[in-house]
């Protein structure tokens, strides 16, 4: 089943270091205007392992015979497996990590596009994954209503049903013993008792799951009774209120709940780079540029590493302790050979993720563009 990726994984991946053999990791776009047809995402697919089995199988010196071997069969499990184990079933994009010499075998079926691309090394190549993190999955949608209390939860692109707080209520029309006036009280009060129950179901779910982002899809009626009755924890976890047709389906509450989560991402990401230029301006906790980003992040410094998506550069590691720099020959603490990369973001993303920061793909803002695209905010 297609899904987005957690920081969790996200960690758990930039964890990994091949100690036997060499990782591959591949990526595939499965947009269905870029392949149609199954054939032409089989095409793309081979022609990267196709490539990377030439430049890697053929032309390294420095592998031993196992690893060669290893790195062949690890090419055609990857092709097996998208021919004959791969279920589409709305994916719009794949990323495997495979290195049989070190017990690693990971497909993920994505939500959302990525890039085609591949990369062989000691490590697994991240930086693709990044701008999914964090875009609405695990997020709490409730529809709430006089009578309803519906909850879902945001899981792998579709919403999971996790409880139904359904109370029918006696119409106000509703003919009775009582005065009419009496009747709308009592149906007015035992509305306000089921929001107050909705409510604090939704109180205790923003604790358990610890604050994940929660749409409310209610009538503007509804949200101004309904806001005053959730805790402030919960109040600042609510992304934005969505309407919907009393009855609907999952996939159409979806439909009115994404745009709610992105708007509420381009608010935060505005809030990230706000800060980020109010420190960068008062030579602050920030840096910007290459140099000043990926020394910080060798050093663990980086609380939040920012970059404009598509952009990245060459840079250097040292192979024996990891730091990072854009230019030398020689690491500046232990003289050992630099290793050059083609990929200085994905060094600068598992940097900071091995060091318990975590990464912004900028979307919507500018600003990093006169810092070379990269800027970090720091602890210290």
């Amino acid at each position: 089943m297609a899904r987005t990726v957690t920081w969790d994984e996200l960690r758990d991946l930039a964890g990994f270091e091949a100690e036997k053999g060499f990782a591959i990791s591949v990526y595939l776009d499965l947009d269905p205007s870029a392949s149609p047809m199954p054939s032409d995402a089989h095409t793309r697919l081979n022609s990267l392992l196709d490539g990377a089995a030439k430049e890697n199988g053929g032309t390294r010196r420095e592998l031993t015979h196992q690893q060669r071997l290893a790195l062949k069969e690890d090419f055609d499990r990857i092709r097996r497996y998208f021919e004959f184990e791969f279920e589409r079933n709305g994916a719009h994009g794949l990323a495997i990590f495979c290195a049989s010499l070190d017990n690693v075998w990971r497909p993920l079926p994505l939500t959302e596009v990525v890039p085609d691309g591949i990369k062989v090394g000691q490590q697994l190549y991240l930086a693709p994954l990044v701008p999914l993190v964090g875009r609405g999955e695990g997020a709490l949608v409730l529809v709430v209503g006089r009578e309803q209390g519906r909850f879902y939860r945001l899981r792998a692109g579709r919403l999971e049903d996790l409880a139904d707080h359904f109370e029918e209520q006696p119409r106000r029309h509703d003919q009775g013993g009582w005065a009419q006036a009496r009747l709308q009280r009592h149906v007015d009060e035992l509305a306000q008792e089921h929001l107050r129950r909705v409510a604090g179901e939704l109180d205790r779910l923003v604790r358990r799951l610890h604050g994940p982002r929660v749409v409310v899809v209610a009538s503007e009626e509804t949200w101004a009774e309904f806001a005053d009755l959730v805790s402030q924890e919960t109040r600042s976890a609510i992304a934005g209120v969505a309407h919907a047709e009393a009855h609907a389906q999952p996939s159409e509450l979806l439909q009115v709940s994404a745009p709610v989560l992105e708007r509420w991402r381009a608010e935060r990401e505005t809030e990230v780079i706000e800060r980020w230029r109010e420190e960068e301006g008062r030579n602050g906790r920030a840096s910007r540029g290459w140099a000043a980003t990926l020394e910080a992040a060798s050093d663990g410094r980086v609380e939040l590493l920012l970059f404009r998506e598509g952009v990245n550069r060459d840079a250097k590691r040292c192979p024996a302790c990891g730091r990072l720099s854009v230019e030398g020959a020689k690491c500046p603490l232990d003289g050992t050979q630099l290793d050059d990369s083609d990929d200085g973001l994905d060094l600068a993303v598992h940097q900071t993720l091995a060091h318990g920061g975590t990464v912004w793909a900028v979307r919507h803002r500018q600003d990093l563009d006169a810092a070379e695209g990269i800027g970090a905010l720091l602890r210290y």
